[in-house]
């Protein structure tokens, strides 16, 4: 981790106005829509911000935005970054890092993934409960920076359990049907095979992708309070597979993430 990369990046952000931002979210594939509901303040491409990576997935924006929701200053990743795209963990977490530094009290974080619970469907939305890591890695690996947490972080419980019951009641009262499970990171960025599929969903998981457990074993070792959802845009039954492709994902992510947005700004407003 290179301290100084963070603080050159923090002060950068500073100078342009960036100013004790209350949430940061972080926008996934094809989940563009919550950006249009900020009171944009300010924009930047990732590649005008020193030491930031740069989203090379073709439906990222690849833009930081700042502004208001609900008179809350928010600080939004529209698009982030993945192991497949050849980036570091300490690169994946780096936003998040700054976005901490910068004075965010929450992450909010957002992904599509495909549906391992054979009783749940395309397009329902999953609140993440918890995770398994089966990404080679994770950001903590290395000499640890005690002033940001410590050596071993405790993850007995990764989502904030306040931050979910609110989302859990925001649900009901908005008539919106959100499940609850565990997530399962992988590398990707091919989808898996049947028997992959079957494995995952038999070590417990209900939903799979290619993020978000990175950025929220940042979070947790910063102690940040977090919350992510899932759209879940694809139906991985091993028994009844279908073949499916990134332009249809991005589709189903599109229509549900209407949802999402409501979710996200109504808690918000809570927070």
């Amino acid at each position: 981790m290179n301290i100084n990369q963070l603080n050159q990046t923090v002060e950068y952000l500073k100078n342009e106005g960036v100013d004790l931002p209350y949430v940061g979210i972080v926008l996934g594939t094809g989940l563009g829509h919550l950006a249009s509901r900020i009171n944009v303040i300010k924009e930047f491409a990732y590649d005008t911000i020193p030491n930031f990576p740069v989203s090379t997935v073709e439906s990222h924006a690849g833009k930081l935005i700042y502004g208001t929701i609900a008179d809350k200053k928010v600080l939004a990743m529209q698009g982030r970054f993945h192991y497949y795209e050849g980036y570091s963990m300490e690169q994946i977490a780096f936003p998040i890092r700054v976005m901490k530094l910068l004075g965010i009290k929450f992450l909010l974080l957002s992904n599509a993934a495909g549906c391992l619970n054979i009783n749940w469907q395309k397009g329902d939305l999953m609140l993440l409960d918890d995770h398994i890591n089966m990404l080679p890695g994770n950001p903590l690996i290395g000499k640890n920076n005690y002033d940001f947490g410590p050596r071993f972080p405790d993850m007995s419980a990764p989502y904030n359990k306040s931050i979910n019951q609110k989302l859990t009641q925001l649900a009901k009262e908005n008539n919106i049907q959100l499940r609850e499970g565990v997530y399962v990171a992988v590398t990707g960025p091919m989808l898996e095979t049947r028997a992959e599929y079957r494995f995952l969903h038999r070590i417990g998981a209900d939903a799979v992708g290619m993020s978000t457990v990175p950025e929220v074993i940042t979070a947790n070792h910063m102690n940040l309070p977090c919350a992510a959802i899932s759209v879940l845009t694809d139906e991985c039954n091993p028994d009844d597979l279908q073949p499916v492709n990134i332009d249809q994902i991005i589709a189903v992510a599109s229509k549900a993430e209407v949802k999402l947005s409501d979710l996200y700004c109504n808690l918000i407003t809570v927070l």
